[in-house]
């Protein structure tokens, strides 16, 4: 097996991020974003269990009804586009593979609690904020919201702090 191609240069990089969020803009009339996705998902999947109860939802409500998809929207070709290409790019780098990745002091057990805990802490605070760290964070900066500049600040300062307390569990 070849070894794994080098990562990308981190300005190139992050210049093209921006050439395509700039891009998303232009075509699309909306940023970048994925959270919104998890609630279309989570609405489609709720109104097929309980469509009435899900129809009368103050927050779920207007994504559904009758001929309406909640899937059917911009966001979701988005997704699934962005988790495509992604599998390509890691796939023809040589960097695909499954791991469960974490702090390497911890059982397996417990990095897959973190990784859930953290997910879901991280799931209620981008639908608290109307947005993910795509949506708000680099759609909301790249538009000069202040919303995205806070969302980012305390999104760094919470992984720093986070980072710190679990230093230690790390080899």
């Amino acid at each position: 097996m070849s070894s794994p191609k080098p990562l990308w240069n981190p300005y190139l990089a992050g210049a093209l991020l921006g050439l395509g969020l700039l891009l998303t803009f232009v075509m699309t009339g909306h940023g970048l974003g994925a959270s919104g996705f998890t609630t279309r998902l989570s609405a489609a999947v709720s109104h097929t269990v309980a469509p009435t109860a899900t129809e009368s939802n103050a927050y779920f409500g207007n994504m559904v009804g009758e001929d309406v998809n909640p899937l059917d929207s911009w966001i979701t070709w988005q997704v699934i586009g962005l988790a495509i290409g992604a599998l390509i790019a890691a796939v023809s780098a040589g960097r695909f593979k499954i791991s469960i990745d974490g702090p390497n002091k911890l059982r397996i057990s417990a990095r897959l609690l973190l990784a859930f805990l953290g997910g879901a802490i991280a799931a209620f605070g981008a639908r608290m904020s109307l947005g993910c760290t795509s949506g708000l964070g680099l759609s909301g900066a790249a538009t000069l919201a202040t919303a995205g500049f806070l969302f980012l600040i305390g999104f760094f300062a919470t992984g720093a702090g986070f980072g710190l307390l679990l230093k230690r569990y790390w080899r």
